[in-house]
């Protein structure tokens, strides 16, 4: 389906206009030293983290960090090494992934978190017998 010229220009200059107001990447590289990923935005600031905290990145070694492409728009950022992208509106708004993927390190990290409270509270369980099994009502469909 072909759009007629005037429609594009029309997109074209709200997208150009919306992307103005919204920070991109200009630069990008590894810091070895910090063990960071830094990324400079064109508003001034910096935002920085390491590379295990974001999906695709986990298992990366600090020379497939090395190469980081900007995309034309400065939105997103490519890891050729890796064949790995990520999204730079989401890092701003601390997603390091997809939903599903940060929801599994929730879980992760819940099911790690150790307190004094909680240790006493596995250890008592323990000693009753621990979790106790689930009840299940059964109906009669009659």
């Amino acid at each position: 389906m072909a759009y007629p010229k005037d429609e594009l220009e029309a997109a074209n200059k709200r997208a150009a206009a919306r992307l103005s107001k919204t920070p991109v990447a200009v630069a990008a590289h590894y810091d070895p030293s910090r063990g960071r990923l830094v990324i400079d935005l064109n508003t001034g600031l910096q935002i920085a983290f390491r590379p295990q905290e974001a999906q695709g990145l986990e298992e990366a070694k600090p020379e497939q960090l090395e190469k980081i492409e900007i995309s034309p728009s400065g939105l997103g950022l490519h890891f050729p090494d890796l064949d790995a992208d990520l999204y730079l509106p989401g890092l701003l708004e601390g997603l390091l992934g997809s939903k599903r993927w940060m929801a599994s390190l929730l879980g992760k990290t819940g099911g790690r978190a150790t307190s004094a409270v909680k240790a006493a509270a596995s250890r008592l369980n323990g000693r009753q017998g621990g979790r106790p099994k689930k009840k299940t009502d059964i109906c009669d469909a009659g």
